[in-house]
């Protein structure tokens, strides 16, 4: 798939090109994403993602770290992070920006190490895309993580898109997007939102503990999973 989102990041950081980010979706009109959010700073971010980064140990895995600006915060804290993309421009923004550990690549495919926290920030869980894939990745993530390990991650209950009744067919969370920048597009690809009981559902099979960290009034909640003693 074209690396737009990549080329969005990368035009930004140099200040190359002034384009609009968009996001098609199958419910409703395109969105705009605002490019510099992937730029922010610590004062900048939401209570969710501060808290993630506070209940951060050991050494970290930043999985689709985009423009690294969770990283470069662990980073600055004195964690041992490495930060994950599979966008080859966004993995150079980050070295950039002086992220010290930079690995491109799939986390699907991603089996070097362990780490003590898996962290996947701005609904990063979306990557999944599917509930099924969902269960696969939560299969592959054991290999990675460190006894006592924990992956932290936010999602959010989009029910509230669907005041008039649920799809027949499928789960309500699993999305189709599309990014379009500068005139050009990516295909159409799957992007996962779960509500908190699903989640458990799957994760308990898998062989997790799950621990809600926090929930605001937009349904967005933070969790904690740890591998079943």
């Amino acid at each position: 798939m074209k690396d737009i989102l990549g080329q969005a990041i990368h035009d930004h950081h140099h200040k190359l090109a002034n384009h609009k980010l968009w996001i098609n979706n199958q419910y409703g009109p395109k969105e705009e994403m605002p490019i510099d959010i992937y730029f922010r700073h610590e004062d900048d971010m939401p209570d969710i993602e501060w808290l993630a980064m506070n209940e951060c140990r050991g050494t970290v895995l930043d999985i689709g770290a985009g423009a690294g600006s969770h990283a470069l915060i662990l980073q600055e804290r004195g964690f041992d992070c490495v930060a994950l993309d599979i966008s080859p421009l966004a993995c150079e923004v980050m070295k950039g920006r002086g992220v010290n550990n930079v690995v491109k690549g799939d986390i699907f495919a991603y089996d070097e190490q362990k780490y003590d926290t898996l962290l996947l920030l701005m609904n990063g869980i979306g990557l999944t895309g599917t509930l099924e894939n969902l269960k696969v990745f939560l299969q592959h993530i054991k290999l990675l993580l460190n006894p006592g390990g924990q992956i932290l991650f936010d999602s959010s209950d989009i029910s509230y898109l669907y005041e008039d009744g649920f799809p027949e067919k499928g789960y309500y969370g699993e999305l189709l997007y599309q990014y379009q920048y500068n005139r050009q597009k990516t295909d159409w690809f799957h992007w996962l939102y779960i509500d908190e009981k699903t989640l458990e559902l799957i994760v308990t099979e898998a062989g997790f503990d799950m621990e809600v960290l926090l929930e605001d009034e937009f349904k967005q909640y933070l969790v904690r999973l740890t591998l079943n003693k």
